[in-house]
Parts: structure tokens; sequence; C-alpha cells
């Protein structure tokens, strides 16, 4: 019996903290989601679109909608560029996989490029003076 008495007590107590998890406020809403005329977060935006996107969270949350249903809907209505940090799948995985190979495609051309600076392999032929003595002299040799 107290077993079940504890449960109902912290059941109650928890219901207050988990419905307000559910329920986003407008600004957490704005950081994110994007403006999709000018690109920047909703919260930064002066646009009619924004302004425009501002009105319906509003209603939608004033409706009870969660965070994630408001997301859906702004997606459906304007496409994912309206998410701040899209979702890392199918395109959109691209965004997030090139910066990191680029940035290994570099270190590795520039650790390949100091290992051969470091051995002496790419060092021009000119640049040893007996080369340079030698073919001089067969040019000289002739002329005197």
């Amino acid at each position: 019996m107290r077993l079940v008495l504890a449960v109902a007590a912290a059941l109650l107590l928890a219901a207050p903290v988990l419905a307000s998890e559910e329920r986003p406020t407008l600004a957490e809403l704005e950081s994110r989601l994007v403006c999709p005329t000018c690109n920047a977060p909703l919260d930064q935006s002066s646009s009619a679109v924004a302004d425009r996107m501002r009105f319906y969270i509003r209603s939608w949350i004033a409706a009870g909608d969660s965070r994630s249903e408001i997301e859906r809907k702004m997606v459906d209505q304007f496409g994912e560029r309206v998410l701040a940090d899209p979702p890392k799948r199918g395109f959109n995985l691209l965004a997030w996989v090139l910066p990191l190979g680029g940035i290994a495609l570099g270190a590795g051309a520039i650790g390949v490029a100091a290992w051969r600076w470091s051995r002496g392999q790419g060092r021009d032929e000119r640049s040893d003076p007996s080369a340079d003595a030698t073919g001089a002299r067969v040019h000289l040799e002739p002329e005197l």
C-alpha cells in the first residue's frame, strides 16, 4: 500500500514538470527555426514571413501543440530549410560530412608535404651547387 501511495505521489509531483517540458515557448521555437526569406534565426528576423511564422507558432502553442508538432508543421509548410539544425540524414548529411572530409584531406595533404619536405624529395636538382658548376664548366670550356 505504501508503495502505491509513493508512486501516486511521485506521479502527481512529476506531472507539472512533464507538462511544462511538452509545452514549448515562443522563444525556444524562434531559436530553433530560420526565416526562409533572409536565412536568419526567427528571433533575429524582422521580415513579414517571420512575423507570419511567429503568428502561427503562437496559435499552435495556444492550441497545445508540442515542439515537435510545431516544427513538423513548419517543415510541412516551408520545407526543411526552416530548421536551424537540419536532420542528419539524406542530402543534409553532406552538410555534416563534407566539412569534416575537407579538413581530413587538408590535414593529410599538409602531412604528406611536410614528410616530403623533411625527406628532401621536394628539392630541385638545380639547387645542387656541384650540378651548376659542372654545367657551367661544359659551357665555358668551348668558349675559352
